[in-house]
């Protein structure tokens, strides 16, 4: 994890180095959802915390790579489970249609702001990579602890936990349960979507702890508004 905060950092460095400063943010959001949205937060966070004016541009490119993780778990249930696709992927879709609104307001609302992330000089920075993955690494054991306690007799809860920190783990293993009738359709795509509402509370953390002040309001905000679709998608879904 930590040789991957690097990389999405220095990726994201070489595409608005060639790109543009703008394109090259908002292309490093997009790719950093297909690859890591976590990585990706952490990365424009300490970026946005050596400049808090671009907090408004960092919240559109974390919540750009936030949104394109649904992409991604739809892409890995087509690839393992393609048979239960058509059950699975609409209330996933439907928050991703309620995220994809919001980042294009985001968007707009960013259109005119003439501060833009800055390239960093050591665009690795291993420090606050460390710092990351020393956090990571505790979610993880975590996760383990209650996992190897509870199993499966709470599988809400094993979502949740899950999803904190990685989003193709829980995906991938409910697609296989349903697929082997070993667990129902309905109780498989609400705990993805329980486990893509945790990760945004873990990467909310990580914006307290690396980002300024200003870029965590805006994520607060922005994930608020996601947390209560995501929590209307699960009550109202039929």
């Amino acid at each position: 994890m930590v040789v991957l905060i690097c990389g999405i950092s220095v990726g994201g460095f070489l595409a608005q180095k060639f790109l543009g400063a703008r394109a090259g943010t908002v292309l490093g959001g997009v790719l950093g959802g297909l690859i890591s949205s976590t990585a990706t937060t952490v990365s424009y966070s300490r970026r946005s915390s050596k400049a808090p004016d671009t907090a408004g541009l960092a919240t559109l490119v974390i919540m750009i790579a936030s949104t394109f993780v649904f992409a991604r778990v739809i892409v890995e249930i087509a690839i393992v489970a393609p048979a239960i696709l058509r059950q699975l992927a609409p209330p996933l879709a439907a928050m991703m249609t309620l995220m994809t609104l919001i980042c294009a307001g985001l968007y707009l609302l960013t259109a005119r702001d003439k501060q833009l992330v800055p390239l960093e000089e050591d665009p690795a920075d291993l420090k606050s990579a460390l710092l990351f993955g020393l956090f990571y690494g505790v979610v993880l054991l975590a996760v383990a602890v209650v996992k190897e306690h509870f199993g499966d007799r709470a599988l809400y809860g094993v979502a949740a936990l899950s999803g904190l920190t990685d989003m193709d783990a829980i995906t991938l293993s409910t697609a296989q349960l349903i697929k082997a009738e070993k667990l129902s359709i309905d109780t498989g795509w609400r705990m993805i979507l329980l486990g893509a509402m945790s990760n945004l509370a873990f990467k909310a953390c990580a914006v307290a702890l690396l980002g300024p002040t200003r870029l965590l309001k805006r994520v607060l905000l922005v994930f608020g508004i996601s947390m209560v679709g995501g929590g209307a998608v699960l009550a109202f879904w039929p």
